[in-house]
Parts: structure tokens; C-alpha cells; sequence
């Protein structure tokens, strides 16, 4: 499925169980300070769910201020501008610091990033490194190895960025990235409680609604929805607010450190625009040695399957490390409409 962004429109995506719980009104839209920005009215939802994976629950009410985020994520074109304005070089394109990594061996020291790489065969899916490989001389540039480039994918996501990269490129732009809340009240588009962007049904109608994995993952590709890796922007139906891509295709960057929902503290009002957790709560457990630090991502990507990563909705989360970038991550950005939320960075977090 590779509709152009001019056949989709915000009215094209009733489709689907939950269509009548939008909550958006677009005749009181705001003008955008930005082109190509969607106006997110703002309000009260259920974040989270109780019904999946259990970094999710519990399932919680937040509210959340009015806010514009861009319709589309990052493209490929939109960073390079970025790029050449600034001489920005990504973290991807740097070699990691020895101080960081204790131990680590020399030959892993070199600019390099994270590559999907698919196995000939079934493997068990209990080890991601059977798809997963450190590929020196992968970046942005290069997002799927040395070898690659991005000819003819000048509209497609940015991907192998760092938490870094992203908050350089909304800072050039005179944006920022939102919170985890901002980021699934956006995307959930007005459908509070919907299982996915678009309403309760995967396929409503057999209609391909995102960008996602069809067949067995991580060895099985079918591509029925007509792409194998990243879609050009726009190429699947916009939610109700008009964003596009807020499931599959590439996973998002948000600023929030990441804990797990039942770790939050609790209290007897609804909370207003919540802000995730301290730098040092992010820290993975399983890894003491290792003191670095994680954020949420959240929408999934092309890689999310049935079998194994159900995480194209919008209540899904992951932590991502801060020093890790990716090849199916990426971002949009944000403006807040109330200047008292600007630049609210919690002074306890730290530089990251």
C-alpha cells in the first residue's frame, strides 16, 4: 500500500469498531506555527493498557494541555537540510567513548549502529541477536549498513538517530519532542480506550492500516502492505487528528526516562502533563555494570509482528538506551501552545 499523502485525509479514517469516540473538533483549530503541523486539542484520556504487555499497566487517567505535532515523522530530506545547516554529526557517526563502555572490545569502538538483518530461516525468538547486528559504518546516511544509502527514500522516516540527534534537530527547527502522554493522546486521535490508532480492528474491512510485518518474524516477510522496511511518510491513513504513521513504519522518540506504569507514584487527582520518570530510575535492572540511561519510544515499526511484537498501538512502550540508535527509530516534533510548558525539563534529569 503506497497511497500518496494527497489521497488520505484526516475524514478517510473512520474505519473500523470506535470510530464515534473522537473527541476532536478541526473548525477550532489553531493556525500552526509551523507547515504541515496537526493541532492535538488537548484533554483527558485512559494512558496505557491492562490488556497486553505489562510494562503498560496499569492502564491510568492523565491529562494532557493543547499542543501542534508535526503530521508527518522526520524524513530523510528534512534531516539532511538539518545536517548541512548545522554540521551536525549524529551519534551514530561518532566512535563510542572507552569510559562508557569498560571492557568493551577495541573493534567495537568504531562509528557504527544497529541493523536489522533477516535470517534465512526460522530461529528461536528468544535471542534477538539472531536478527539483530552491530554494523560498523551504519548511520542515517547508511541506515541499513555501509553498503546502503538513501537514494530514492528522500520521503521516507530518518532513522539510526540518537535521543541526541533528535533533540538537536527540534531544537534547529524551533521545536521540541513530545512527552510520552503527549505522544499517545496524539496518536490515539480522539479514539480513547481504542485498541489501535484507527479503532478496535487490525484490518478493518481487510484494509492495511500501518506499516507493520506480515507473516513470521523475524525470518517470514510477506510485505502484503507493499514495503519490506520503512514506507515513504504519509502512505497509510492519518488518525483522527491527522497525523500519519502513528503505528508501524518507525519508532518514535519521546523525552519521558523511561519506568514501568506501576512504578509511578499515585495520587488522587488526575495528573497534567506528566513527565515520565528521574534520569536514574532508567537505568536497566538487569544490566547494574552498565549506567546508561533510557527513554520511551513508542509506536513500533515495520518490524512489529503478531508472533512476536504486538506494539503497534498506541498504548505499547519500549525503553530505548540513550547511546543506541537504530534502524527502524526515528521522530516528529511538537509545539506547545501554552508557553509556560516550554522547555520544562526536570532540573533532577540532567544533560542527555
Amino acid at each position: 500500500m503506497g497511497e500518496s499523502i494527497e489521497r488520505h485525509s484526516p475524514a478517510a479514517d473512520g474505519t473500523g469498531a470506535g470510530a464515534d469516540r473522537r473527541n476532536a473538533d478541526p473548525a477550532a483549530s489553531p493556525e500552526p506555527p509551523f507547515p504541515d503541523m496537526a493541532w492535538i486539542p488537548g484533554g483527558t484520556f485512559r494512558m496505557g493498557s491492562d490488556r497486553h504487555y505489562p510494562e503498560e499497566a496499569p492502564a491510568h487517567e492523565v491529562r494532557v494541555d493543547g499542543f501542534w505535532m508535526d503530521a508527518h515523522t522526520v524524513t530523510n530530506d528534512a534531516f539532511r537540510r538539518f545536517v548541512e545547516a548545522t554540521g551536525h554529526v549524529t551519534l551514530a557517526e561518532r566512535p563510542p567513548d572507552p569510559a562508557d563502555y569498560p571492557g568493551a572490545k577495541p573493534e567495537m569502538l568504531v562509528p557504527a549502529s544497529v541493523v536489522f538483518q533477516k535470517p534465512r530461516r526460522r530461529v528461536g525468538l528468544g535471542d534477538h541477536y539472531n536478527w539483530w547486528g552491530y554494523v560498523a559504518g551504519t548511520s542515517w546516511r547508511h541506515p541499513e549498513g555501509p553498503a546502503s544509502s538513501l537514494h530514492d527514500k528522500g520521503t521516507h522516516p530518518v532513522v539510526q538517530v540518537g535521543y541526541e540527534d533528535a533533540e538537536a534537530y527540534a531544537r534547529w527547527a524551533g521545536k521540541e519532542l513530545p512527552t510520552e502522554a503527549e505522544w499517545e493522546f496524539a496518536a490515539r486521535g480522539g479514539l480513547d480506550g481504542a485498541e489501535f490508532v484507527w479503532g478496535d480492528e487490525l484490518a478493518p474491512g481487510g484494509r492495511t492500516m500501518a506499516n507493520t510485518w506480515q507473516g513470521e518474524f523475524p525470518w517470514q516477510n510477506l510485505a502484503t502492505d507493499g514495503y519490506e522496511g520503512t514506507a515513504p511518510v504519509g502512505s497509510f491513513p492519518p488518525n483522527g487528528y491527522g497525523l500519519y504513521d502513528m503505528a508501524g513504519n518507525v519508532w518514535q522518540w519521546t523525552t519521558d526516562w523511561y519506568r514501568d506504569h506501576g512504578r509511578a507514584q499515585r495520587s488522587c487527582c488526575v495528573p497534567e502533563n506528566p513527565r515520565g520518570a528521574r534520569r536514574e530510575e532508567s537505568f536497566d535492572p538487569a544490566l547494574p555494570a552498565l549506567r546508561i540511561p533510557r527513554k520511551v519510544i513508542k509506536g513500533g515499526s515495520f518490524l512489529c509482528a503478531p508472533n512476536y511484537c504486538r506494539r503497534y498501538r498506541p498504548a505499547a512502550r519500549m525503553a530505548q538506551p540513550i547511546d543506541t540508535a537504530i534502524c527502524h527509530l526515528g521522530f516528529r516534533c511538537i509545539v506547545r501552545a501554552h508557553p509556560a510548558m516550554k522547555s520544562f525539563q526536570n532540573p533532577r534529569e540532567g544533560h542527555s
